[in-house]
């Protein structure tokens, strides 16, 4: 296989979102024994680790402002969102986390929008509303009664996507200057050390149920840095429209990984909530005429 081609980079991007849609799964047994904050942390050294290999011969000088912006993506992106993101996941199902996971690209358009001034036309803000009644559709009762149920999970799920965000649109600004391996090794390693240090700071057992290894280390590897890794490929081969249209899908594998691995029950309001709510990130992405770039936690 041409690893520069058009294939690939379509294969990359949906391999990407296949590794990332395997988190809630993965990570969602290993929160019943244990703390998020300690699985954060380990999650993200093992991925800091996991990259180095290939950012070694990356030679970066880091002027003190770039370094700044990347500590605030480390304390944004690689402490906040995945340490809701986790706290969430363990009080609600991995099913809703997926499918809750797509409000990320609502909060960075709208972030975007805001602060960086970037613009959408009547197509794009058609697509905002359709994500935001997609994950509306997720918190409500099943019967649709009106009342939305917003559960802490859901909530912190939801906070995690805005942490997310910021992530994102900073991080946008560096990898001008920066190469977006290195930025990922970065936020990836800093974000685990403060980890590591609050960790010992709390006064919190680090304990690690043997059985628990083989999902931890397939977290970090897989779901996180080979996901980020294959994102960036697909990026550099098709652009930033069709590899985030392609990567939206990590939601779907999200759903079917619950199915069939943690025998959750999907509704038909879940599935058709991610059916409008993938619409509507085409419709941001492709006719919306915003640059939304999304990278993977």
């Amino acid at each position: 296989m041409n690893f520069k081609s058009r294939g690939f980079g379509y294969f990359a991007a949906v391999l990407s979102a296949l590794c990332f849609g395997s988190v809630t799964t993965l990570a969602k047994p290993t929160l019943d024994a244990m703390n998020p904050l300690v699985l954060t942390c380990i999650v993200y050294l093992v991925s800091a680790i996991a990259l180095t290999p290939a950012t070694v011969t990356k030679k970066t000088t880091l002027q003190r402002k770039d370094l700044l912006k990347i500590i605030l993506i480390a304390m944004a992106g690689a402490v906040i969102a995945p340490l809701l993101f986790f706290s969430g996941l363990r009080l609600t199902s991995a099913s809703n986390t997926a499918v809750l996971s797509n409000v990320e690209i609502v909060f960075t358009v709208i972030i975007a929008i805001l602060f960086f001034k970037e613009k959408i036309n009547r197509v794009g803000y058609i697509g905002l509303a359709m994500v935001t009644v997609g994950a509306t559709v997720v918190t409500s009762t099943p019967e649709l009664t009106g009342i939305i149920n917003l559960d802490i999970g859901s909530l912190m799920v939801i906070g995690s996507s805005l942490f997310w965000a910021i992530d994102n649109n900073v991080s946008k600004i560096i990898t001008k200057k920066v190469d977006v391996l290195k930025i990922a090794q970065f936020k990836s390693g800093i974000g685990g050390l403060i980890l590591l240090i609050i960790v010992f700071a709390a006064n919190i057992p680090i304990l690690i149920p043997s059985g628990d290894i083989p999902f931890i280390l397939l977290l970090g590897i897989v779901g996180f840095a080979l996901s980020l890794f294959l994102f960036l490929k697909s990026l550099h081969i098709i652009g930033v429209v069709k590899t985030i249209v392609i990567f939206a899908t990590s939601s779907v594998f999200g759903l079917i990984f619950a199915i069939l691995f943690l025998h959750e029950k999907i509704s038909e309001f879940q599935i058709s909530a991610i059916c409008v709510m993938i619409v509507g990130i085409y419709l941001i992405n492709r006719k919306g005429q915003a640059d939304t770039s999304l990278t993977p936690p």
